[in-house]
């Protein structure tokens, strides 16, 4: 349980069942840890030293032996409307992840990033370019959501949050189900399960693992292609898990969960844009639980990949609805803040060009 290398342990990584049992190691009541779990979520408070009804000696020591990870943005940059924030959030061994809070009418949505990194090389991905550095703990995802609320007015707070930065979510799979179930947490941060989306490429073993633990989330599967080669030419994991290994594992999840399954598809110009590509995969996905989410291609600059136009885009979308697949076109976030995931990283990696 143990939060850094230091010995400290840091709070977002517990649970409130762990966090009691870290209180009654320390020889204090179980109720310590509402009391702290208060303070951290509730009040935004990481300093234990301001935390009132603790005491004195009590705070000394958590000093001495706990953290609060609430993470710190390193670099920040919006859309135009404002309506789309990318922050750039500083690790304690000095690497750095990405977290987009998203303001929509019915609340604030916060996208939180896995891992530093990503070995999946997908290639119209940013996220990828420097492979995988590490995965990060269930603390520092959590750190994320908290660090986005600490600059939110206080009346106001993350009530949705997507496992859809950097990384890949299976591939580091304990701390993400764990990262559900903290955020979840009623005197935590009180989001609801069915506002909690785990997007995957399409890791079979983990999609069915996650079937299996109870969970009613939104699982979010990257599609592409309803044909392997094509899929192989974007997302290598393809090569390990062909496309109707991926969707009867999907069919699976519905059924254990009873949820639906969203398959997110960048419609790429010329690649996988075509009628008979959207036919395909009205006959790959006929008579699930799905929905296809159609994603007009972030940019990302050193990649050959162009967005389908915008008449494209439409045409595709009334062929899968003809064809009785649910679907609908995402709406755009973040264009003009590097909302592909990894281009903040990449950037401030470079030396904050492009006005960073």
């Amino acid at each position: 349980m143990l939060g850094i290398s230091d010995g400290k342990q840091d709070i977002l990584d517990l649970t409130l069942r762990e966090a009691e049992e870290f209180f009654e190691g320390l020889g204090e009541p179980r109720y310590r840890a509402r009391q702290v779990f208060r303070w951290a979520y509730a009040r935004r408070q990481a300093d234990f030293a301001a935390m009132s009804d603790l005491p004195a000696w009590l705070r000394e020591r958590l000093t001495e032996t706990a953290f609060v990870g609430t993470l710190r943005a390193v670099a920040q940059k919006s859309s135009r409307d404002g309506r789309t924030t990318k922050f750039l959030f500083g690790l304690a061994d000095g690497e750095a992840v990405e977290s987009v809070l998203m303001r929509h009418d019915y609340g604030y949505t916060a996208c939180v990033s896995s891992q530093v990194g990503c070995r999946m090389a997908c290639g119209f991905c940013a996220s990828t370019r420097g492979g995988l550095v590490r995965n990060l703990r269930t603390g520092e995802m959590v750190g994320q959501v908290t660090g986005i609320n600490a600059l939110l007015p206080a009346e106001h707070r993350v009530s949705r949050a997507v496992l859809m930065g950097s990384g890949e979510p299976l591939d580091n799979y304990e701390s993400c189900v764990k990262f559900i179930r903290v955020v979840n947490e009623p005197l935590g941060l009180n989001i609801g399960m069915r506002h909690i989306t785990l997007s995957t490429c399409g890791i079979v073993p983990g999609i069915l693992r996650l079937a299996r633990e109870g969970l009613q989330i939104t699982l979010s599967v990257s599609l592409h292609s309803p044909t392997d080669a094509v899929r192989r030419s974007l997302m290598p994991v393809a090569g390990k898990y062909p496309v109707r290994e991926v969707v009867r594992a999907c069919r699976e999840y519905g059924d254990a969960t009873g949820r639906r399954v969203t398959f997110e598809y960048a419609l790429i110009e010329g690649v996988n844009d075509s009628d008979s590509d959207a036919r395909e995969v009205a006959r790959l996905l006929n008579g699930g639980l799905f929905h296809v989410n159609i994603i007009p291609l972030n940019p990302v600059r050193g990649t050959p990949y162009r967005r389908s136009p915008p008449r494209r885009v439409k045409e595709f979308y009334v062929l899968l609805e003809n064809m009785g697949i649910a679907v609908t076109v995402r709406r755009e976030f973040g264009i003009g803040v590097d909302a592909a995931c990894g281009q903040l990283r990449r950037r401030s990696a470079r030396g904050g060009a492009d006005g960073m």
